[in-house]
């Protein structure tokens, strides 16, 4: 009966887990640039034996946590118009600065500049260019190119006396060698700077919204409930059948 109870335990945990996965989705529906998680679990037979497939005996499966992982797909782009904010257009990630002053990956390109005339994300996270973080001057008009370059025109300057200031640092590695962090920004995996990737380009006076499907994601609450409410349901007949069995060997 102890086969019962942890199948059915181990599943309804891993319910819950994912169902706070689900959640987390949800919230983050409307989130500029968010990456949806990916909960994966998957069955684990647990045997004993000496190690060889003939003499190992499998007692239970139980549920286990596989790789998490992130959905890379493309959210809707929508226009702004503000001059400040950018929107990856395909592959691609915005390089920002942490506040430990490692490097690390968004889509969320609703820029702004900060006290210091730096420009910043929403979450005052300086955005990278070739040289470092980006000063913009007081006062001056910044175009953002398809190709990164982030230019100022001073209050009352001519068009020619346009100044480049820098580069945002575009860049593009394998989703794969990707990881997301609890700040909700990724890293490369081996914690190394990803290289600047000219082949990726963003949009000016746009940004990209959450690639979260909210009716999906409420689909999916409504399944992870009925999931763990099918495993408690096991384990109160797991508990209901140990009654009995205990009720009759009390006769015997």
């Amino acid at each position: 009966m102890d086969r019962l109870i942890y199948t059915a335990m181990t599943g309804a945990s891993e319910s819950l887990e994912q169902q706070a996965v689900v959640a987390n989705n949800l919230a983050n529906a409307s989130t500029t640039g968010f990456r949806a998680q990916l909960a994966n679990f998957r069955d684990a037979p647990l045997s004993f034996g000496d190690g060889t497939t003939v003499n190992n005996d499998t007692t239970r499966t139980f549920a286990l946590t596989a790789t998490p992982g992130s959905d890379f797909a493309p959210g809707a782009v929508s226009q702004t118009g503000n001059p400040l904010d950018v929107a990856i257009t395909g592959p691609g990630w915005l390089s920002v600065q942490t506040a430990d002053g490692d490097e690390a990956y968004t889509r969320a390109g609703n820029l702004h500049t900060d006290e210091n005339g730096q420009l910043v994300t929403a979450s005052n996270l300086p955005v990278l260019g070739t040289g470092g973080p980006i000063s913009v001057p007081p006062g001056a008009t910044v175009t953002i190119g398809k190709d990164g370059t982030v230019s100022a025109l001073g209050a009352g300057d001519q068009p020619s006396q346009i100044v480049v200031l820098d580069q945002l640092k575009l860049v593009n590695p394998d989703p794969a060698t990707m990881t997301r962090g609890d700040d909700g920004l990724f890293r490369t995996t081996d914690g190394q700077p990803a290289d600047a990737d000219p082949t990726v380009t963003v949009a000016q006076g746009a940004l990209e919204g959450s690639n979260v499907n909210p009716v999906a994601a409420m689909v999916s609450m409504i399944t992870n409930a009925r999931q763990f409410q099918m495993q408690t349901k096991m384990l109160q007949a797991a508990d209901q059948n140990d009654q009995t069995a205990n009720q009759l060997l009390s006769f015997t």
